[in-house]
Protein backbone atom coordinates (compact mmCIF):
# COMPACT_ATOMS: atom_id res chain seq x y z
CA UNK A 1 0.00 0.00 0.00
CA UNK A 2 1.68 3.34 -0.89
CA UNK A 3 -0.36 6.94 -1.62
CA UNK A 4 -0.95 9.26 -5.14
CA UNK A 5 -0.02 12.53 -3.48
CA UNK A 6 -1.61 15.66 -5.70
CA UNK A 7 -0.81 18.92 -4.18
CA UNK A 8 -1.74 22.09 -5.46
CA UNK A 9 -2.26 21.37 -9.23
CA UNK A 10 -3.51 23.41 -11.69
CA UNK A 11 -4.12 22.87 -15.23
CA UNK A 12 -5.38 25.32 -17.87
CA UNK A 13 -4.23 24.80 -21.28
CA UNK A 14 -4.00 22.26 -23.54
CA UNK A 15 0.20 21.82 -25.13
CA UNK A 16 1.78 19.98 -27.98
CA UNK A 17 4.78 19.75 -25.59
CA UNK A 18 4.57 17.06 -23.00
CA UNK A 19 6.23 17.65 -19.62
CA UNK A 20 8.87 15.07 -20.52
CA UNK A 21 9.70 17.37 -23.22
CA UNK A 22 9.07 20.48 -21.73
CA UNK A 23 11.61 20.00 -18.87
CA UNK A 24 14.23 18.82 -21.81
CA UNK A 25 14.28 21.82 -24.06
CA UNK A 26 13.79 23.72 -20.72
CA UNK A 27 12.03 26.74 -22.59
CA UNK A 28 8.70 27.95 -22.48
CA UNK A 29 6.09 26.94 -24.74
CA UNK A 30 3.03 28.45 -26.43
CA UNK A 31 0.15 27.66 -24.52
CA UNK A 32 -3.57 27.87 -26.18
CA UNK A 33 -6.85 27.58 -24.57
CA UNK A 34 -7.88 24.17 -22.96
CA UNK A 35 -10.74 23.20 -25.47
CA UNK A 36 -13.50 22.39 -23.15
CA UNK A 37 -13.24 25.46 -21.23
CA UNK A 38 -11.84 29.15 -21.46
CA UNK A 39 -11.34 28.56 -17.72
CA UNK A 40 -8.53 26.72 -15.36
CA UNK A 41 -9.43 23.14 -15.74
CA UNK A 42 -7.85 22.65 -12.36
CA UNK A 43 -6.79 25.00 -9.57
CA UNK A 44 -4.54 24.32 -6.60
CA UNK A 45 -6.24 20.89 -6.17
CA UNK A 46 -4.77 18.19 -3.42
CA UNK A 47 -5.88 15.33 -2.21
CA UNK A 48 -4.71 11.98 -1.63
CA UNK A 49 -5.34 8.42 -2.97
CA UNK A 50 -4.28 4.69 -1.99
CA UNK A 51 -3.10 2.67 -4.60
CA UNK A 52 -4.94 0.01 -2.77
CA UNK A 53 -8.60 1.35 -3.51
CA UNK A 54 -10.70 0.69 -6.59
CA UNK A 55 -11.60 4.09 -7.32
CA UNK A 56 -14.59 5.21 -9.54
CA UNK A 57 -14.10 8.83 -11.12
CA UNK A 58 -16.86 10.93 -11.65
CA UNK A 59 -18.40 13.96 -13.32
CA UNK A 60 -20.20 15.48 -16.05
CA UNK A 61 -18.84 15.57 -19.39
CA UNK A 62 -16.14 18.30 -20.08
CA UNK A 63 -14.98 18.59 -16.28
CA UNK A 64 -11.16 17.08 -16.85
CA UNK A 65 -11.80 13.17 -16.31
CA UNK A 66 -9.96 12.39 -19.09
CA UNK A 67 -7.45 15.38 -18.52
CA UNK A 68 -6.90 14.04 -15.17
CA UNK A 69 -5.68 10.88 -16.10
CA UNK A 70 -3.71 12.30 -18.65
CA UNK A 71 -1.90 14.40 -16.59
CA UNK A 72 -1.13 11.25 -13.97
CA UNK A 73 0.48 9.55 -16.81
CA UNK A 74 2.45 12.68 -17.75
CA UNK A 75 1.08 13.90 -21.14
CA UNK A 76 0.66 17.44 -20.25
CA UNK A 77 2.44 20.26 -19.05
CA UNK A 78 0.63 21.16 -15.30
CA UNK A 79 1.68 23.46 -12.13
CA UNK A 80 1.57 21.86 -8.46
CA UNK A 81 3.20 18.16 -7.71
CA UNK A 82 2.33 14.41 -8.57
CA UNK A 83 3.84 12.40 -6.07
CA UNK A 84 3.63 8.25 -6.51
CA UNK A 85 5.61 5.77 -6.00
CA UNK A 86 3.95 3.27 -8.56
CA UNK A 87 3.75 3.59 -12.54
CA UNK A 88 0.92 4.03 -13.97
CA UNK A 89 -0.88 2.38 -16.98
CA UNK A 90 -3.80 3.66 -19.33
CA UNK A 91 -7.07 1.46 -20.65
CA UNK A 92 -7.77 1.77 -23.70
CA UNK A 93 -4.07 1.01 -25.00
CA UNK A 94 -4.02 1.87 -28.48
CA UNK A 95 -2.63 -1.10 -30.36
CA UNK A 96 0.00 -0.20 -33.20
CA UNK A 97 -0.71 -2.78 -35.73
CA UNK A 98 -4.18 -4.35 -35.83
CA UNK A 99 -3.64 -7.20 -38.23
CA UNK A 100 -1.41 -9.27 -35.81
CA UNK A 101 -2.79 -12.03 -33.89
CA UNK A 102 -4.14 -10.91 -30.03
CA UNK A 103 -1.13 -12.43 -28.49
CA UNK A 104 1.39 -10.20 -30.59
CA UNK A 105 -0.92 -7.40 -29.10
CA UNK A 106 -0.73 -9.06 -25.59
CA UNK A 107 3.31 -9.22 -26.11
CA UNK A 108 3.49 -5.58 -27.50
CA UNK A 109 1.08 -4.10 -24.04
CA UNK A 110 3.32 -5.94 -22.01
CA UNK A 111 6.45 -7.96 -22.87
CA UNK A 112 6.89 -9.58 -20.13
CA UNK A 113 4.02 -11.17 -19.68
CA UNK A 114 3.56 -14.72 -18.77
CA UNK A 115 1.32 -17.06 -20.83
CA UNK A 116 -0.06 -18.78 -17.70
CA UNK A 117 -1.23 -15.69 -16.46
CA UNK A 118 -2.82 -13.90 -19.11
CA UNK A 119 -4.78 -17.46 -19.44
CA UNK A 120 -5.44 -17.17 -16.24
CA UNK A 121 -7.12 -13.80 -16.44
CA UNK A 122 -9.28 -14.37 -19.71
CA UNK A 123 -10.96 -17.20 -17.45
CA UNK A 124 -11.55 -14.95 -14.81
CA UNK A 125 -13.13 -12.57 -18.05
CA UNK A 126 -15.35 -15.58 -19.63
CA UNK A 127 -13.06 -15.63 -22.47
CA UNK A 128 -11.64 -18.53 -24.48
CA UNK A 129 -8.36 -18.42 -24.49
CA UNK A 130 -8.50 -19.02 -28.41
CA UNK A 131 -9.06 -15.98 -29.56
CA UNK A 132 -5.29 -15.14 -28.61
CA UNK A 133 -4.53 -16.83 -32.15
CA UNK A 134 -7.29 -14.79 -33.92
CA UNK A 135 -6.27 -10.91 -35.42
CA UNK A 136 -6.73 -8.25 -33.14
CA UNK A 137 -8.68 -6.37 -35.40
CA UNK A 138 -11.74 -9.27 -36.22
CA UNK A 139 -12.24 -9.20 -32.20
CA UNK A 140 -14.89 -8.12 -30.93
CA UNK A 141 -14.75 -4.69 -29.01
CA UNK A 142 -15.91 -6.44 -26.01
CA UNK A 143 -12.99 -9.00 -26.90
CA UNK A 144 -10.67 -6.44 -27.26
CA UNK A 145 -11.61 -4.54 -24.09
CA UNK A 146 -11.10 -8.15 -22.22
CA UNK A 147 -8.28 -8.53 -23.64
CA UNK A 148 -6.08 -5.28 -22.96
CA UNK A 149 -7.85 -5.27 -19.32
CA UNK A 150 -6.43 -8.71 -18.54
CA UNK A 151 -2.35 -8.22 -19.92
CA UNK A 152 -2.67 -4.45 -18.34
CA UNK A 153 -3.80 -6.00 -14.99
CA UNK A 154 -0.35 -8.39 -15.17
CA UNK A 155 1.81 -5.50 -14.90
CA UNK A 156 3.13 -5.26 -11.53
CA UNK A 157 3.41 -2.08 -9.29
CA UNK A 158 0.64 -0.45 -11.99
CA UNK A 159 -1.93 1.62 -10.85
CA UNK A 160 -4.25 1.11 -13.74
CA UNK A 161 -6.07 4.29 -15.09
CA UNK A 162 -9.13 2.73 -16.75
CA UNK A 163 -11.34 5.11 -18.64
CA UNK A 164 -14.74 4.12 -20.24
CA UNK A 165 -14.57 0.48 -20.90
CA UNK A 166 -18.53 0.21 -20.89
CA UNK A 167 -18.96 1.68 -23.92
CA UNK A 168 -17.67 -1.47 -25.99
CA UNK A 169 -19.67 -3.88 -23.42
CA UNK A 170 -23.15 -5.32 -23.87
CA UNK A 171 -24.89 -6.07 -20.96
CA UNK A 172 -24.04 -9.61 -20.29
CA UNK A 173 -19.99 -7.91 -20.49
CA UNK A 174 -20.92 -5.44 -18.32
CA UNK A 175 -21.27 -7.78 -15.60
CA UNK A 176 -18.39 -10.01 -16.08
CA UNK A 177 -16.29 -6.97 -16.37
CA UNK A 178 -17.78 -5.55 -13.43
CA UNK A 179 -17.12 -8.68 -11.27
CA UNK A 180 -13.50 -8.79 -12.72
CA UNK A 181 -12.71 -5.30 -11.39
CA UNK A 182 -14.22 -6.29 -8.10
CA UNK A 183 -11.70 -9.09 -7.40
CA UNK A 184 -8.92 -6.72 -8.17
CA UNK A 185 -7.66 -3.41 -6.41
CA UNK A 186 -5.71 -0.44 -7.29
CA UNK A 187 -7.03 1.12 -10.39
CA UNK A 188 -9.21 4.23 -11.25
CA UNK A 189 -12.29 3.68 -13.00
CA UNK A 190 -14.06 6.08 -15.34
CA UNK A 191 -17.93 5.00 -15.98
CA UNK A 192 -20.96 6.67 -15.86
CA UNK A 193 -23.09 3.60 -15.77
CA UNK A 194 -24.22 3.66 -12.26
CA UNK A 195 -25.17 -0.09 -11.94
CA UNK A 196 -21.67 -1.12 -13.14
CA UNK A 197 -19.68 1.26 -10.58
CA UNK A 198 -21.31 0.17 -7.61
CA UNK A 199 -20.55 -3.77 -8.62
CA UNK A 200 -17.08 -2.61 -8.10
CA UNK A 201 -15.56 0.29 -6.28
CA UNK A 202 -15.26 1.31 -2.87
CA UNK A 203 -14.20 4.97 -3.11
CA UNK A 204 -14.99 7.20 -5.38
CA UNK A 205 -13.43 10.23 -6.74
CA UNK A 206 -15.90 13.31 -7.88
CA UNK A 207 -15.64 16.20 -9.81
CA UNK A 208 -18.02 18.58 -9.19
CA UNK A 209 -18.50 22.10 -10.27
CA UNK A 210 -16.30 24.11 -7.61
CA UNK A 211 -13.85 21.15 -6.16
CA UNK A 212 -12.84 17.45 -6.18
CA UNK A 213 -13.69 15.21 -3.54
CA UNK A 214 -12.78 11.71 -2.51
CA UNK A 215 -15.73 9.78 -0.66
CA UNK A 216 -15.48 5.95 0.85
CA UNK A 217 -18.09 3.76 -0.59
CA UNK A 218 -19.84 3.27 -4.36
CA UNK A 219 -21.55 5.25 -6.51
CA UNK A 220 -24.83 4.98 -4.51
CA UNK A 221 -23.33 6.49 -1.49
CA UNK A 222 -21.61 9.29 -3.07
CA UNK A 223 -24.99 10.27 -4.77
CA UNK A 224 -27.40 9.83 -1.19
CA UNK A 225 -24.41 11.61 0.49
CA UNK A 226 -24.45 14.63 -2.54
CA UNK A 227 -28.47 14.64 -2.30
CA UNK A 228 -28.54 15.28 1.57
CA UNK A 229 -25.33 18.26 0.87
CA UNK A 230 -27.61 19.88 -1.26
CA UNK A 231 -30.80 19.37 0.24
CA UNK A 232 -29.27 20.96 3.28
CA UNK A 233 -26.97 23.71 1.75
CA UNK A 234 -30.33 24.90 -0.07
CA UNK A 235 -32.28 24.90 2.88
CA UNK A 236 -29.63 26.18 5.30
CA UNK A 237 -29.43 29.34 1.68
CA UNK A 238 -32.91 29.68 2.46
CA UNK A 239 -33.03 30.70 5.96
CA UNK A 240 -29.83 33.06 5.58
CA UNK A 241 -31.72 34.86 2.24
CA UNK A 242 -34.62 35.41 4.88
CA UNK A 243 -31.81 36.76 8.43
CA UNK A 244 -30.18 39.07 5.52
CA UNK A 245 -33.69 40.41 4.71
CA UNK A 246 -34.50 40.95 8.49
CA UNK A 247 -30.86 42.43 9.32
CA UNK A 248 -31.12 44.36 6.12
CA UNK A 249 -34.91 45.98 7.48
CA UNK A 250 -33.38 46.07 11.27
CA UNK A 251 -30.27 48.39 10.13
CA UNK A 252 -32.11 50.38 8.22
CA UNK A 253 -34.60 50.80 11.37
CA UNK A 254 -32.36 51.58 13.86
CA UNK A 255 -30.33 53.53 12.07
CA UNK A 256 -33.21 55.72 11.03
CA UNK A 257 -34.01 55.94 15.10
CA UNK A 258 -30.51 56.79 15.80
CA UNK A 259 -30.12 59.29 13.23
CA UNK A 260 -33.93 60.95 14.35
CA UNK A 261 -32.88 60.48 17.84
CA UNK A 262 -29.75 62.16 17.66
CA UNK A 263 -31.20 65.37 16.04
CA UNK A 264 -33.57 65.75 19.15
CA UNK A 265 -30.90 66.71 21.17
CA UNK A 266 -30.88 70.48 19.32
CA UNK A 267 -34.56 70.99 20.39
CA UNK A 268 -36.00 73.15 22.80
CA UNK A 269 -39.55 72.24 24.40
CA UNK A 270 -42.26 74.74 23.09
CA UNK A 271 -44.22 74.49 25.96
CA UNK A 272 -41.68 74.92 28.86
CA UNK A 273 -38.95 76.30 26.78
CA UNK A 274 -36.60 74.06 28.56
CA UNK A 275 -34.08 72.25 26.42
CA UNK A 276 -34.02 68.34 26.18
CA UNK A 277 -31.47 66.16 27.92
CA UNK A 278 -28.69 66.21 25.93
CA UNK A 279 -26.48 63.13 27.41
CA UNK A 280 -30.16 60.94 27.92
CA UNK A 281 -30.54 61.22 24.09
CA UNK A 282 -27.26 61.21 23.07
CA UNK A 283 -26.46 57.87 25.61
CA UNK A 284 -30.19 56.41 23.88
CA UNK A 285 -28.83 57.67 20.11
CA UNK A 286 -24.96 56.22 20.36
CA UNK A 287 -27.49 52.77 21.87
CA UNK A 288 -29.40 52.58 18.26
CA UNK A 289 -26.62 52.94 16.76
CA UNK A 290 -24.90 50.28 17.91
CA UNK A 291 -27.48 47.97 17.63
CA UNK A 292 -27.69 48.99 13.74
CA UNK A 293 -23.93 48.71 13.42
CA UNK A 294 -24.25 44.48 15.10
CA UNK A 295 -27.36 44.09 12.29
CA UNK A 296 -24.76 45.15 9.47
CA UNK A 297 -22.21 43.02 11.16
CA UNK A 298 -24.42 40.28 11.73
CA UNK A 299 -25.65 40.73 7.92
CA UNK A 300 -22.27 40.68 6.45
CA UNK A 301 -21.58 37.43 8.13
CA UNK A 302 -24.44 35.71 7.07
CA UNK A 303 -23.75 37.50 3.58
CA UNK A 304 -20.30 35.66 3.47
CA UNK A 305 -22.16 32.43 5.02
CA UNK A 306 -24.32 32.32 2.19
CA UNK A 307 -21.75 32.75 -0.55
CA UNK A 308 -20.01 29.44 0.61
CA UNK A 309 -22.91 27.46 0.09
CA UNK A 310 -24.61 26.19 -3.39
CA UNK A 311 -21.21 25.48 -5.37
CA UNK A 312 -21.39 22.36 -5.90
CA UNK A 313 -25.18 22.03 -6.73
CA UNK A 314 -25.54 20.75 -10.33
CA UNK A 315 -28.67 21.88 -12.01
CA UNK A 316 -30.50 19.89 -14.62
CA UNK A 317 -33.04 21.85 -16.53
CA UNK A 318 -36.24 19.58 -17.66
CA UNK A 319 -36.28 18.77 -21.18
CA UNK A 320 -39.10 18.66 -23.62
CA UNK A 321 -40.60 16.00 -26.40
CA UNK A 322 -42.98 16.34 -28.92
CA UNK A 323 -44.39 12.79 -30.04
CA UNK A 324 -46.81 12.55 -32.80
CA UNK A 325 -49.68 10.59 -32.77
CA UNK A 326 -49.79 7.99 -35.70
CA UNK A 327 -53.53 7.09 -37.23
CA UNK A 328 -52.43 3.57 -36.94
CA UNK A 329 -51.53 0.69 -34.49
CA UNK A 330 -49.27 -1.13 -34.04
CA UNK A 331 -46.35 0.41 -35.19
CA UNK A 332 -44.01 -1.74 -36.01
CA UNK A 333 -45.14 -5.97 -37.14
CA UNK A 334 -42.62 -8.37 -36.89
CA UNK A 335 -43.19 -12.43 -38.40
CA UNK A 336 -40.85 -15.27 -38.59
CA UNK A 337 -38.09 -12.42 -39.30
CA UNK A 338 -34.52 -13.83 -39.49
CA UNK A 339 -31.30 -11.77 -40.88
CA UNK A 340 -28.51 -12.77 -42.04
CA UNK A 341 -25.03 -11.83 -43.40
CA UNK A 342 -23.33 -13.66 -46.32
CA UNK A 343 -26.02 -16.49 -45.73
CA UNK A 344 -24.66 -16.49 -41.98
CA UNK A 345 -27.78 -16.23 -40.08
CA UNK A 346 -27.74 -13.59 -37.15
CA UNK A 347 -30.92 -14.52 -35.15
CA UNK A 348 -33.78 -16.06 -36.90
CA UNK A 349 -37.64 -16.22 -36.62
CA UNK A 350 -38.47 -12.82 -34.54
CA UNK A 351 -42.07 -12.17 -33.84
CA UNK A 352 -43.48 -9.38 -32.02
CA UNK A 353 -45.00 -5.72 -32.50
CA UNK A 354 -44.63 -2.52 -31.57
CA UNK A 355 -47.38 -0.65 -30.45
CA UNK A 356 -48.40 3.15 -29.65
CA UNK A 357 -47.01 4.21 -26.03
CA UNK A 358 -44.85 1.06 -26.03
CA UNK A 359 -40.95 1.43 -24.77
CA UNK A 360 -39.18 -1.39 -25.24
CA UNK A 361 -35.40 -2.30 -24.66
CA UNK A 362 -33.91 -4.43 -27.27
CA UNK A 363 -31.64 -6.30 -25.92
CA UNK A 364 -28.73 -9.06 -26.49
CA UNK A 365 -24.99 -9.96 -26.54
CA UNK A 366 -22.86 -7.64 -29.03
CA UNK A 367 -23.61 -9.04 -32.57
CA UNK A 368 -26.79 -10.63 -32.10
CA UNK A 369 -28.42 -7.94 -35.00
CA UNK A 370 -29.77 -5.61 -32.60
CA UNK A 371 -28.28 -2.79 -34.90
CA UNK A 372 -29.22 -4.46 -38.08
CA UNK A 373 -32.78 -4.83 -37.09
CA UNK A 374 -32.67 -1.11 -36.38
CA UNK A 375 -31.35 -0.31 -39.46
CA UNK A 376 -33.78 -2.80 -41.18
CA UNK A 377 -36.80 -0.91 -39.76
CA UNK A 378 -35.12 2.23 -40.46
CA UNK A 379 -35.23 0.67 -44.55
CA UNK A 380 -31.65 0.05 -45.32
CA UNK A 381 -31.17 -3.23 -47.53
CA UNK A 382 -30.39 -6.01 -45.23
CA UNK A 383 -30.49 -9.79 -45.89
CA UNK A 384 -33.66 -11.20 -43.84
CA UNK A 385 -36.40 -13.49 -44.37
CA UNK A 386 -40.12 -13.17 -42.87
CA UNK A 387 -42.34 -10.35 -42.88
CA UNK A 388 -41.83 -7.15 -41.31
CA UNK A 389 -44.54 -4.17 -41.32
CA UNK A 390 -43.48 -0.58 -41.56
CA UNK A 391 -47.13 1.48 -42.46
CA UNK A 392 -45.85 4.47 -44.76
CA UNK A 393 -46.08 7.88 -43.64
CA UNK A 394 -44.81 7.22 -39.86
CA UNK A 395 -42.17 9.24 -38.98
CA UNK A 396 -38.93 7.93 -37.09
CA UNK A 397 -36.50 9.76 -35.13
CA UNK A 398 -33.33 8.09 -35.04
CA UNK A 399 -29.73 7.87 -32.93
CA UNK A 400 -27.33 6.00 -34.57
CA UNK A 401 -24.79 4.18 -32.55
CA UNK A 402 -21.65 5.72 -34.55
CA UNK A 403 -20.79 9.10 -34.36
CA UNK A 404 -17.36 8.97 -35.89
CA UNK A 405 -18.62 10.87 -39.24
CA UNK A 406 -19.69 14.41 -37.28
CA UNK A 407 -18.60 17.09 -39.22
CA UNK A 408 -18.22 20.91 -39.40
CA UNK A 409 -19.97 23.37 -36.87
CA UNK A 410 -23.14 23.30 -34.72
CA UNK A 411 -25.20 25.91 -37.58
CA UNK A 412 -24.27 22.96 -40.07
CA UNK A 413 -25.90 20.39 -38.61
CA UNK A 414 -28.99 21.98 -37.89
CA UNK A 415 -29.14 23.38 -41.33
CA UNK A 416 -28.49 19.62 -42.86
CA UNK A 417 -31.09 18.32 -40.58
CA UNK A 418 -33.54 21.31 -40.75
CA UNK A 419 -33.57 22.02 -37.33
CA UNK A 420 -34.52 24.93 -35.35
CA UNK A 421 -30.85 26.65 -34.55
CA UNK A 422 -31.96 28.45 -31.48
CA UNK A 423 -33.98 25.40 -29.86
CA UNK A 424 -31.13 23.14 -30.66
CA UNK A 425 -28.87 25.09 -28.95
CA UNK A 426 -30.72 25.47 -25.90
CA UNK A 427 -31.47 21.91 -25.45
CA UNK A 428 -27.58 21.31 -25.81
CA UNK A 429 -27.42 24.15 -23.20
CA UNK A 430 -29.47 22.15 -20.78
CA UNK A 431 -27.35 18.86 -21.53
CA UNK A 432 -24.29 21.03 -19.70
CA UNK A 433 -22.47 23.06 -23.12
CA UNK A 434 -21.03 25.97 -22.78
CA UNK A 435 -21.40 28.50 -24.78
CA UNK A 436 -17.80 28.46 -25.74
CA UNK A 437 -18.19 24.84 -27.59
CA UNK A 438 -20.70 26.05 -29.66
CA UNK A 439 -17.83 28.01 -31.57
CA UNK A 440 -16.29 24.37 -32.05
CA UNK A 441 -16.34 21.76 -34.75
CA UNK A 442 -17.62 18.46 -34.36
CA UNK A 443 -14.72 16.29 -34.92
CA UNK A 444 -13.15 18.27 -32.20
CA UNK A 445 -15.89 16.74 -29.11
CA UNK A 446 -15.84 14.42 -26.94
CA UNK A 447 -17.23 11.19 -27.22
CA UNK A 448 -20.02 12.40 -24.82
CA UNK A 449 -20.54 15.91 -26.67
CA UNK A 450 -21.38 14.14 -29.87
CA UNK A 451 -23.58 11.47 -28.39
CA UNK A 452 -25.34 14.84 -26.77
CA UNK A 453 -25.78 16.16 -30.50
CA UNK A 454 -27.47 13.48 -32.00
CA UNK A 455 -29.35 13.10 -28.68
CA UNK A 456 -30.43 17.30 -29.20
CA UNK A 457 -31.69 16.54 -32.66
CA UNK A 458 -33.53 13.92 -31.93
CA UNK A 459 -35.48 16.00 -29.32
CA UNK A 460 -36.02 18.70 -32.04
CA UNK A 461 -38.12 16.11 -34.25
CA UNK A 462 -41.16 15.89 -33.93
CA UNK A 463 -42.10 11.61 -34.36
CA UNK A 464 -44.36 9.13 -34.61
CA UNK A 465 -41.46 6.53 -33.66
CA UNK A 466 -37.94 7.35 -31.67
CA UNK A 467 -35.35 4.58 -32.18
CA UNK A 468 -32.09 5.09 -30.10
CA UNK A 469 -28.96 2.48 -30.74
CA UNK A 470 -26.84 3.20 -27.53
CA UNK A 471 -27.17 6.61 -27.12
CA UNK A 472 -26.25 6.96 -23.64
CA UNK A 473 -22.31 5.99 -24.19
CA UNK A 474 -20.12 8.38 -22.81
CA UNK A 475 -22.84 10.60 -21.40
CA UNK A 476 -22.52 11.68 -18.05
CA UNK A 477 -24.98 10.88 -14.92
CA UNK A 478 -27.13 13.75 -14.74
CA UNK A 479 -27.67 13.68 -17.77
CA UNK A 480 -29.06 9.89 -18.11
CA UNK A 481 -31.21 10.80 -15.47
CA UNK A 482 -32.14 14.49 -17.37
CA UNK A 483 -33.18 11.69 -20.28
CA UNK A 484 -34.88 9.37 -17.67
CA UNK A 485 -36.89 11.87 -16.47
CA UNK A 486 -37.95 12.84 -20.30
CA UNK A 487 -39.26 9.53 -21.40
CA UNK A 488 -41.25 8.75 -18.20
CA UNK A 489 -42.86 12.57 -18.48
CA UNK A 490 -43.69 12.25 -22.64
CA UNK A 491 -43.81 8.46 -22.47
CA UNK A 492 -43.29 8.21 -26.36
CA UNK A 493 -43.21 5.46 -28.26
CA UNK A 494 -39.49 3.71 -28.09
CA UNK A 495 -37.61 1.02 -29.24
CA UNK A 496 -34.34 1.35 -28.13
CA UNK A 497 -30.67 -0.38 -27.26
CA UNK A 498 -28.68 0.26 -24.00
CA UNK A 499 -26.68 -1.59 -22.04
CA UNK A 500 -27.09 0.64 -18.98
CA UNK A 501 -29.28 -1.52 -16.42
CA UNK A 502 -30.28 0.81 -14.26
CA UNK A 503 -31.62 3.44 -17.56
CA UNK A 504 -33.18 0.52 -19.08
CA UNK A 505 -35.02 -0.82 -16.18
CA UNK A 506 -36.52 2.73 -15.45
CA UNK A 507 -38.13 3.63 -18.86
CA UNK A 508 -38.70 0.53 -20.29
CA UNK A 509 -42.07 -1.39 -20.60
CA UNK A 510 -40.87 -4.19 -22.45
CA UNK A 511 -37.73 -6.00 -22.69
CA UNK A 512 -37.35 -8.34 -26.37
CA UNK A 513 -34.48 -10.76 -25.95
CA UNK A 514 -32.14 -11.86 -29.73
Amino acid sequence: MSLINISNLTFAYSTLTSAAKLRKNNKPHKRRRYESSPENIFENVSFAIDTDWKLGFIGRNGRGKTTFLKLLLGQYAYRGQINASVDFAYFPYTVRDRNQTALAAAAEIYPDYELWRLEKELSLLNLDTAVLTRTFSALSGGEQAKIMLAVLFLKENNFLLIDEPTNHLDLEAREIVAQYLNRKKGFILVSHDRHFLDSCIDHVLAINRANLEVQRGNFSSWQQNKTAQDNFELAENAKLKKDIRHLQEASRRLAGWSDKTERGKYHIDKGSGAAYDKGFIGHKAAKMMRLAKNAERRQKTAITAKAQLLKNIETAEDLKLRPLVFHQNPLIEMNDLSIAYADKPIFTKLNFTLSAGERIHLQGRNGCGKSSLLKLILGEKIQHTGELKVPSGLKISYIPQDTTQMRGGLKDYAEQYQLEESLFKAILRKLDFSREQFEKNLQDFSGGQKKKVLLARSLCESAHLYIWDEPLNFIDVLSRIQIENLILQYQPTLLFVEHDKVFAEKTATRTVEL
